[in-house]
C-alpha cells in the first residue's frame, strides 16, 4: 500500500466519516457514547445516515489495526484454527481473496470467529460485524475502490492478494481470537476525546 493511498484513505475518507459521525451523533443525543454503542443504536433506530458514517468510522479504525509493516505468519491457537477451518494459510488466502473478488460493489471482507470456528464473509457498504450476533472480527480488508484504485486501478484481486501476503497483523488477529474464546476482551474503538479549546479563544486568552 503506497503512502499516497494510505494518506488519502486515512486523512480524507476516514476523517470524513469521523467528522460526519460527530455531527450526527450529537444531533441524535449520542455524543460521547462509545462508537460501538453509536453504531448499534443507529441501526436499532433505523438512522441510516448515522449508521453508515459511524459504522464506516469503526470499520476503518479496525482496518488500521489489522495491518502491520512487520510481515509475519499466524502462530499458536490462531494457526491451529486456520488449519482446522481452511486446511492452511494458503487455503485461507484463496477463500479470503475469492470472497472479496466475488463481492459485488463496495464493502468489506472479514476473517471472523464464530465460537471455536473461523469463517470468511463479506459485508456490503458500511455493514460490519458489530450488528451480527456471535461473530468476532479477526481481520478485515476494505473493498471500497478508494482503498486500492491509486495503486491497483480496477484490479481488486491483485490488491487483495498483495494485501494478504504483506500486511495482515496476525498478532492482533490472535488477540481477537482469544477474546472470541473468552480469554480477554475484543478490540474497542478508542473513547471519544473532549474537544480542545477553540483556537481563537485560546489566542484571545
Amino acid at each position: 500500500m503506497s503512502e499516497d493511498t494510505l494518506r488519502f484513505h486515512h486523512d480524507k475518507h476516514h476523517k470524513a466519516y469521523v467528522d460526519k459521525t460527530n455531527t450526527l451523533a450529537k444531533n441524535a443525543g449520542l455524543e460521547g457514547r462509545p462508537l460501538e454503542d453509536v453504531v448499534r443504536e443507529a441501526r436499532k433506530r433505523g438512522d441510516a445516515g448515522l449508521f453508515n458514517n459511524a459504522a464506516q468510522a469503526w470499520n476503518h479504525a479496525f482496518f488500521w489495526q489489522c495491518m502491520t509493516p512487520d510481515k509475519s505468519r499466524p502462530s499458536g491457537a490462531l494457526a491451529q484454527a486456520i488449519d482446522q477451518a481452511f486446511g492452511g494459510l494458503d487455503d485461507l488466502k484463496k477463500a479470503f481473496v475469492n470472497e472479496g473478488v466475488a463481492h459485488f460493489g463496495s464493502g468489506w471482507v472479514w476473517l471472523a470467529a464464530e465460537g471455536e470456528a473461523l469463517k470468511v464473509l463479506s459485508t456490503h457498504d458500511a455493514d460490519d460485524l458489530l450488528i451480527q450476533q456471535g461473530l468476532t472480527p479477526l481481520l478485515v480488508c476494505d473493498l471500497w475502490e478508494h482503498a486500492y484504485y491509486l495503486d491497483h486501478k480496477n484490479d481488486r484481486k491483485g490488491f487483495l492478494e498483495a494485501w494478504f501476503d504483506a500486511l495482515p497483523n496476525w498478532e492482533f488477529a490472535g488477540w481477537q481470537l482469544a477474546a472470541a474464546q473468552g480469554r480477554g476482551e475484543p478490540w474497542r474503538h478508542p473513547a471519544p476525546q473532549a474537544a480542545g479549546p477553540d483556537l481563537k479563544t485560546a489566542r484571545a486568552g
